[in-house]
């Protein structure tokens, strides 16, 4: 079990959300979205914790957005923790980013791009802050301890791992349910990105994806057991920055937590 800001995460503990839109696009839309999760979240008694990435470094196109200004985006995820009391969850890609996004979120997130990558996972748990890393699309589940690993050489043992699809030829993501029970037999609280697993990797110059299969995604993680669910949410995905075609329509939210809520407590007993 890893402890966030009093949040017990844990695969036998009541499950928790992590959601927000993918990127900061600007204070609006961050602190929009940020009290419709935290109302959804309360009225199904869910711990919460709002993810959203101050910046983005893996994008398709070289021209893709990237971010508002690093500084700008911390300053409102800040904001955002000062306000409406909710952790922050972002991602970094370098070893130089882990100190200073660590000033403002609770847990640090490995893209999966990078979870083999050695020096960002120590930069990361130097921090001390909880760590989540994405499952890379080319791994198998047991081979995320050793990722987890890195991590705890540091002394922190504060670490979640994330599934969010495996490579199925090209342009495709499969989830192997197997492998949320294989990751939690490692001894970590498991998470289940149920919004980029129905992404379409490269598809043209952006990622295309399958939204419909967010909700079976999602209860089928619930039925098997996570700790915590992923979603990015967004207003008007279509019109989002980034993961236009795989965020889900932010008034959509309540209903996928009365179910996949309804789906944990029957699993787990509580």
């Amino acid at each position: 079990m890893v402890t966030i800001d009093k949040i017990e995460i844990g695969n036998r503990n009541p499950l928790v959300l992590f959601a927000g839109p993918c990127v900061v696009e600007s204070r609006e839309l961050i602190l929009r979205t940020a009290e419709a999760v935290r109302a959804a979240a309360e009225k199904y008694r869910t711990p919460v914790l709002f993810k959203s990435s101050y910046k983005k470094a893996n994008r398709t196109s070289g021209g893709s957005f990237t971010g508002i200004g690093d500084d700008e985006a911390l300053k409102i995820l800040a904001e955002v923790k000062r306000e409406f009391g909710l952790p922050i969850v972002t991602d970094i890609h370098t070893e130089a980013e882990a100190a200073v996004a660590a000033e403002v979120a609770d847990v640090l997130q490995i893209p999966a791009f990078l979870c083999r990558q050695t020096e960002l996972l120590h930069a990361a748990g130097r921090t001390g802050r909880g760590v989540n890393i994405k499952k890379g699309q080319f791994l198998a589940p047991e081979d995320m301890k050793h990722a987890a690993a890195k991590v705890e050489e540091t002394g922190n043992c504060r670490v979640l791992l994330c599934e969010r699809g495996t490579t199925f030829g090209y342009h495709n993501l499969v989830v192997d349910m197997r492998s949320l029970k294989i990751m939690s037999d490692l001894g970590y609280p498991v998470v289940l990105d149920a919004t980029h697993s129905v992404q379409l990797p490269s598809a043209g110059k952006e990622t295309a994806g399958q939204p419909q299969f967010i909700f079976p995604l999602a209860r089928a993680g619930a039925a098997v057991g996570i700790a915590a669910l992923f979603v990015e949410v967004h207003p008007n995905p279509a019109q989002a920055l980034s993961d236009a075609a795989s965020q889900l329509q932010l008034d959509l939210l309540d209903e996928l937590l009365r179910q996949v809520t309804e789906i944990d407590k029957m699993v787990k007993q509580f």
